[in-house]
């Protein structure tokens, strides 16, 4: 089968090429999947499960690409939950091969069932960004209707899952990036927006939550921004600079198959929208790690025609 490959740790984006590999085995409690749609995160290259297994052996050539939606090929051992020839989506695990293939082995925890009338583009789309904007709004920051939520990033992947599910909530939105991004934010909910190179981030004021993709300085600086009781939430980097009278909170994303079933009926409903930039062939994804600022929201591979 043919999937993206890395090989050199050194060579980056540049040591992505088109491969024939070797079918993937199905472990125990593992799924299958052919894969129709992935998606992926263009700083993936850089995370240690890109080059080590669980054990932190060396796993070149190894597989990127982190999200999928497709249909189940076969079943491993025990498995259960899930049939062969069904519809679904979700994440690949960390430290194995990933999505950028025609077939890929998961656990089966990692995936949701796929209503038939959900694309797989748009749920290609969903997985990382939306367990990442939900867990940190609700798990994490405990958003409730009428508080005010700073989203950095807003017009990016997690970032503009997270404005919809917040505005859904009830909450008010105010939405941070660069000057492109301002007609995104709006559009998906956010009540104001900061152009982060052109304008002053502290006049925002104080805010309940700060959800943060951004990092560094920002990082730093939001944290005077949270108003006693508040919480600033990141995925960025650990908490360097905490609220005076609040919680700080890092956290890395989980795999819930339920919320990414609530996520997928969201999405059928209109309730929730990923902002797609491209769409792009298997054969095309080493070139669509170099992000194209150009393009507003995700790329996504298309690996196998519905």
């Amino acid at each position: 089968m043919q999937a993206i490959t890395v090989r050199d740790r050194d060579a980056g984006v540049g040591g992505l090429v088109l491969s024939e590999v070797p079918y993937p085995r199905a472990a125990e409690n593992d799924v299958i999947v052919e894969v129709h749609a992935a998606g992926f995160t263009p700083g993936e290259l850089g995370w240690p499960g890109t080059w080590t297994d669980r054990a932190g052996r060396d796993r070149t050539p190894g597989v990127p690409g982190h999200e999928l939606s497709g249909v189940v090929a076969e079943l491993g051992y025990g498995t259960t939950g899930l049939t062969v020839g069904q519809r679904v989506f979700g994440l690949t695990d960390w430290s194995r091969d990933g999505s950028l293939a025609q077939y890929t082995a998961v656990e089966a925890r990692n995936l949701a069932p796929l209503p038939a009338d959900v694309g797989h583009v748009a749920a290609a789309a969903l997985p990382i960004s939306g367990l990442t904007a939900w867990q940190a709004l609700f798990d994490h920051a405990h958003v409730v209707t009428g508080q005010s939520v700073l989203i950095h990033g807003v017009a990016g992947g997690v970032g503009s899952i997270a404005v919809q599910l917040a505005r859904e909530a009830g909450a008010r939105v105010i939405g941070t990036g660069r000057a492109g991004d301002r007609e995104t934010a709006l559009g998906l909910g956010a009540e104001a927006f900061v152009d982060l190179q052109a304008e002053k981030l502290e006049d925002v004021g104080e805010v309940d939550v700060v959800f943060d993709v951004i990092g560094g300085e920002i990082l730093e600086r939001s944290a005077a921004l949270v108003r006693p009781g508040g919480t600033l939430v990141t995925i960025a980097e650990p908490v360097t600079v905490h609220p005076r009278d609040g919680r700080a909170v890092f956290f890395v994303v989980e795999p819930d198959r339920a919320r990414l079933a609530d996520l997928a009926h969201r999405l059928r409903d209109g309730r929730l929208k990923p902002v797609i930039g491209a769409v792009r062939p298997l054969a095309e994804a080493a070139s669509a790690f170099t992000p194209d600022k150009r393009t507003p929201g995700r790329t996504i591979i298309r690996v196998t025609e519905e």
